[in-house]
C-alpha cells in the first residue's frame, strides 16, 4: 500500500490522499484548493493519474476544503463509488451544488464587468456538474467495515467537527493507515466529541491549530461584548461563517444571549440559504450533536433567512444595529464578499471573524489588520472594527490533538503531519516528538510513501 499527498500539505486546502492497494486506487478525500493564488492554481492541473483510473473516493466530512474537487473529477472522469456518512451525504447534496453555482457567479461577474486577464472566465465546474456528481454517493454506517476496492477494508469513526465527519481506516491485512479528518473539541458549541483513537501502523493526522491553543474565554461574553459596543455605535454586525457548523453556533450562541437579556433584541440575518438548509441538516441527524431539545429548537428559531439576491441586496442599504451571518467563513466568495463590500469602509461597524483564516484568503488580510481588502478588482477601505472569535473554533487545538493521539495502545510506525500552515504542521510535529516520542514526518506536496 502506497500513499501519496495530492494535497493539504503546508496548507489548510484541498485535502486529498491518493491510497494505491496493488491494482487498485483511490482518494481519501477530494477538496478544493482555497486562499493564495498559487494553491487556487492547483485545482486547473491535472492529477498524477487519470479520474477514471481512480476507482473509489471516500469523505471524510462535506467542507469544500474536503470534498469541493468531486464534481471535477466526476467531470473528468471517475465512475467509482464516493464513500460517506449519511449526514456527509446530505450535506454534500446542500454543499455541492452551492459551490458549483458560487463558481458560475463568480465567472459570469468578471466576465460582465470584464475582470478577467482571460478572454473568458470560467468556472471550474458547473452547479449542474456537481449535482451529476451526487449520484456516485453511497453512505457507510460509523462503526460497520467494509471494502471500498478489493482487499482494502475501511472503517469510519466519529470525528466531532460537524454532522457526518469520520476519521477513516484502511486496512489490507498487513498494514493500516488512519486519516484523522478534521478533529472536533472534545467540547464543542454543537458536536460529541470524536471517538477515542483507533489504533493503525501509520497516521494522518490534521494540524490546523497545532501550533496554538485555543483561547479560555467565554465565547458568550465575548460575543456580547461585540454586538453591545456595536450596537451603541449604531452599527452593523457582518459576520463571515462557514454554512456548516460556524453559522449554526452563532445564531444558537446569538439566539442565547438575547434569551438572557444579555444583548438587544436586534434582527438577526442568516444570508445563506445553504446555511438554512444545513441547520435543517444538522437538526436531521441530533444523535451527533450534544444539543438538548430546547436548544435545538432554539437553533431552529434563531434568525431570518434571507432567500434571494434581491434581499441580500437591501440588506446593504439598511442602516442601525443588525447582525448579518452569511458565507464564506474565509471571505473567500458568497454573499458575504458584497456585505464587507458596503460596510467596512464605515467605523460604526464590526466584522467579526469566527474561526480559522487561511493564508491568502481575504479573511486572513482582515485579520491582520490590512486597511484594504480585494473584491471584484477593488481596493475596498477597511475603517470598521475588526474582531476575531477564536474560541469558536470546530477545530482541536494543539493540547486537545495531542491528547486525542494519546489515546492510541501504541505507537504508530508514522505519524503523518497535514492539513495545517508550516508553522501549525512543524509545531505539531515537535509537540508530538518532544512529549509522544513518536516518529513524525510533515510531508511536501504530492511526495509518496510505500507504507510497507
Amino acid at each position: 500500500m502506497q500513499v501519496q499527498f495530492l494535497g493539504a500539505t503546508n496548507t489548510v486546502t484541498g485535502s486529498k490522499y491518493l491510497v494505491r492497494h496493488g491494482k487498485f486506487s483511490l482518494l481519501v478525500d477530494c477538496g478544493l484548493f482555497q486562499g493564495y493564488k498559487q494553491l487556487r492554481l492547483r485545482n486547473w492541473a491535472p492529477l498524477p493519474l487519470k479520474a477514471s483510473e481512480i476507482d473509489a473516493v471516500i469523505l471524510t466530512h462535506a467542507h469544500i476544503d474536503h470534498s469541493g474537487y468531486l464534481p471535477l473529477l466526476v467531470k473528468q472522469g471517475f465512475r467509482g463509488n464516493v464513500y460517506a456518512t449519511a449526514a456527509t451525504r446530505d450535506l454534500c447534496r446542500i454543499m455541492l451544488p452551492d459551490s458549483g453555482g458560487l463558481q458560475e457567479e463568480e465567472a459570469g461577474y468578471m466576465n460582465r464587468h470584464r475582470l478577467s486577464k482571460h478572454s473568458t472566465a470560467l468556472p471550474l465546474y458547473t452547479r449542474q456538474d456537481a449535482i451529476h456528481s451526487l449520484d456516485r454517493i453511497e453512505t457507510v454506517a460509523f462503526g460497520k467495515a467494509w471494502e471500498p476496492v478489493p482487499g482494502l477494508r475501511g472503517s469510519l469513526t466519529h470525528a466531532g467537527h460537524m454532522p457526518g465527519a469520520a476519521s477513516v481506516r484502511l486496512d489490507d491485512g498487513t498494514v493500516s493507515i488512519l486519516f484523522s479528518g478534521d478533529l472536533g473539541r472534545p467540547v464543542d458549541a454543537l458536536m460529541r466529541a470524536p471517538d477515542p483513537i483507533a489504533q493503525a501502523d501509520h497516521l494522518v493526522v490534521e494540524s490546523t491549530y497545532g501550533n496554538r491553543l485555543h483561547s479560555d474565554h467565554d465565547p458568550l461574553r465575548q460575543l456580547a461584548d461585540i454586538v453591545n459596543r456595536t450596537a451603541a455605535r449604531g452599527g452593523a454586525i457582518i459576520i463571515p461563517a462557514f454554512a456548516v457548523g460556524r453559522a449554526q453556533a452563532l445564531m444558537l450562541r446569538i439566539q442565547q444571549l438575547k434569551e438572557h437579556g444579555v444583548i438587544p433584541h436586534l434582527p438577526v440575518y442568516l444570508n445563506s440559504p445553504m446555511a438554512a438548509e444545513a441547520t435543517r441538516v444538522f437538526l436531521r441527524h441530533q444523535n451527533e450533536l450534544r444539543l438538548t431539545p430546547a436548544e435545538c429548537s432554539a437553533l431552529s428559531n434563531a434568525a431570518h433567512v434571507v432567500g434571494t439576491p434581491e434581499e441580500s441586496r437591501e440588506l446593504n442599504a439598511r442602516r442601525g444595529p443588525m447582525v448579518v451571518i452569511a458565507g464564506s467563513g474565509m471571505a473567500t466568495g458568497g454573499r458575504v464578499i458584497h456585505h464587507i463590500k458596503a460596510f467596512a469602509p464605515h467605523k460604526r461597524n464590526t466584522i467579526v471573524l469566527a474561526g480559522f483564516q487561511a493564508g491568502g484568503t481575504r479573511g486572513a488580510h482582515l485579520a491582520a489588520g490590512d486597511s484594504t481588502v480585494r473584491i471584484h478588482g477593488e481596493d475596498v477601505p477597511v475603517r470598521c472594527e475588526v474582531a476575531q472569535l477564536d474560541s469558536l473554533s470546530a477545530h482541536a487545538d494543539a493540547a486537545e490533538i495531542e491528547s486525542w493521539l494519546r489515546g492510541m495502545k501504541s505507537p504508530p510506525r508514522t505519524t503523518f503531519i497535514t492539513h495545517g500552515e508550516p508553522d501549525a504542521a512543524d509545531a505539531l510535529r515537535q509537540r508530538i516528538e518532544r512529549t509522544l516520542r513518536w516518529p513524525t514526518h510533515v510531508p511536501e506536496y504530492l511526495e509518496t510513501v510505500d507504507l510497507h
